[in-house]
C-alpha cells in the first residue's frame, strides 16, 4: 500500500504544480463544474415547479370536493337527514385535513423553489466571476506571448535583418574585412 500511497501523493503534487503553472485550466475546470451545477439547478427548478403545479391542481380539486360536500351537508340538514349529514360532515372534515396537508406541501415547495432560485443566482454570479478571471488570465497570457514575440522579433529583426540590409553596415563590414586582410598580408610578408 505504501507504494500506491506514494504514487498517489506524487501524482497529486504533479497535478497541483501543473494547475499552478496553468491557472487557466483550473479556472476552466471550475467553470465547467459551475456550468454542470447550473444545469442541475435548472432541472431541479423545473421539477419543483411542475410538482407545485400538480399540488395546486390537487388543492383546487380538493376545494371543489369540499364545496360539493358542504352543499350536500346543507341539503341533508335542511331535509332532516342526519343519517346522511353526519357522515358527510366527517367526509368534509377529512377533505379539509387533506387540503391542509396539500397546502403545507405547496408552501414547502414554494420555499424550496425560492432557495433553489437563490442558489441558481449565486452559481450564475460565481460562474460569471470565473469566466471574467479566465478572460483576464488568457488575456495576460496572450499579452506575455505577444510581448515575448515582439521582443524576440525585434531582436531578431535588428540583429539579422537590419545588419544584412543596411548599406552603411555592409560598407563597414567590407572595409573592416579588407583591413583585416591587409593586416594579415603585412604580417605574412614580414
Amino acid at each position: 500500500m505504501g507504494l500506491f500511497d506514494d504514487l498517489g501523493r506524487f501524482l497529486e503534487t504533479r497535478i497541483d504544480e501543473f494547475l499552478k503553472n496553468n491557472p487557466q485550466l483550473e479556472l476552466q475546470a471550475l467553470e465547467e463544474k459551475l456550468y454542470q451545477q447550473e444545469q442541475e439547478t435548472r432541472r431541479l427548478l423545473t421539477d419543483l415547479r411542475l410538482r407545485e403545479k400538480q399540488v395546486e391542481s390537487e388543492i383546487l380539486t380538493t376545494a371543489q370536493e369540499i364545496q360539493r360536500w358542504h352543499v350536500r351537508i346543507e341539503k341533508a340538514r335542511s331535509a332532516g337527514r342526519r343519517d346522511l349529514a353526519e357522515p358527510a360532515e366527517s367526509h368534509e372534515a377529512s377533505l379539509l385535513r387533506e387540503g391542509n396537508q396539500k397546502w403545507g406541501q405547496m408552501q414547502v415547495l414554494k420555499e424550496r423553489i425560492q432557495q433553489t432560485e437563490e442558489l441558481q443566482r449565486r452559481i450564475q454570479i460565481r460562474r460569471q466571476e470565473v469566466q471574467s478571471e479566465l478572460r483576464q488570465v488568457k488575456s495576460a497570457q496572450a499579452a506575455q506571448v505577444e510581448q515575448r514575440w515582439a521582443v524576440d522579433g525585434w531582436n531578431q529583426s535588428f540583429t539579422e535583418t537590419e545588419k544584412s540590409t543596411d548599406p552603411l553596415e555592409q560598407k563597414f563590414r567590407q572595409w573592416e574585412t579588407q583591413e583585416e586582410l591587409n593586416e594579415m598580408k603585412r604580417n605574412l610578408g614580414k
